[in-house]
């Protein structure tokens, strides 16, 4: 059984990948709820978490526009 979960993935909480990626947890929860943000799984009626690999692609697919570029 010890072997089955460590080969799962870790959970994190909002504030965690608030924190990873560098905004509020205030500003995770509107882009979760504009369906912006990285793929979330809802545990409960306030419990959200967030599986590492999934918010890692999410910040590998995030568009960058050189400044260049922008204007």
């Amino acid at each position: 059984m010890d072997a089955q979960i460590a080969q799962r993935e870790r959970l994190l909480t909002t504030q965690e990948v608030a924190a990873w990626v560098g905004m509020t947890p205030s500003a995770l929860s509107q882009l979760r709820f504009k369906g912006r943000g990285p793929k979330f799984r809802k545990l409960g009626p306030k419990t959200v978490r967030y599986v590492e690999s999934d918010v890692q692609e999410w910040i590998d697919d995030a568009e960058r526009t050189p400044t260049a570029e922008a204007s």
